[in-house]
């Protein structure tokens, strides 16, 4: 029977850019054994998640330009705690037990390379947040 943890090593995508040297710090190593590939995988619930911040703060975001949306994202995700909980907890939910015992070594610098991933990855998909008419 597979555990938890390896089936959570499996389900995560290979970055080929997300390389490991010994030079690298231990939470640039973490940042790019696991943070990335989360991130990756939960791009898609990520930026589902973000629709629906928008769409339950009234649709504002829509009707900005781009340099306003993007400071939206950033201004989402530092100063609404919940919000930012909530991103986290979508990231920590799949960690395995080891790479856990690692995060909490060092949560606050980690979080803060997660959470600015998350805003580059929902930055770079802003075109995908697009208003839909239904």
């Amino acid at each position: 029977m597979e555990t938890r943890d390896s089936l959570l090593l499996l389900m995560r995508p290979e970055i080929a850019s997300a390389k490991v040297n010994p030079q690298m710090s231990d939470d640039e190593c973490f940042q790019n054994k696991t943070i990335r590939p989360i991130i990756k995988l939960q791009g898609d619930l990520l930026l589902a998640v973000f629709r629906n911040y928008i769409t339950k703060h009234k649709n504002v975001f829509y009707d900005l330009n781009v340099e306003k949306k993007l400071e939206y994202i950033d201004n989402s995700i530092n100063k609404d705690i919940k919000f930012r909980n909530s991103l986290k907890g979508i990231i920590i939910g799949q960690f395995t037990l080891d790479e856990y015992q690692k995060y909490i070594q060092n949560s606050s610098a980690l979080n803060k390379r997660m959470m600015d991933i998350v805003k580059e990855r929902i930055k770079s998909n802003i075109q995908l947040l697009e208003f839909e008419f239904v």
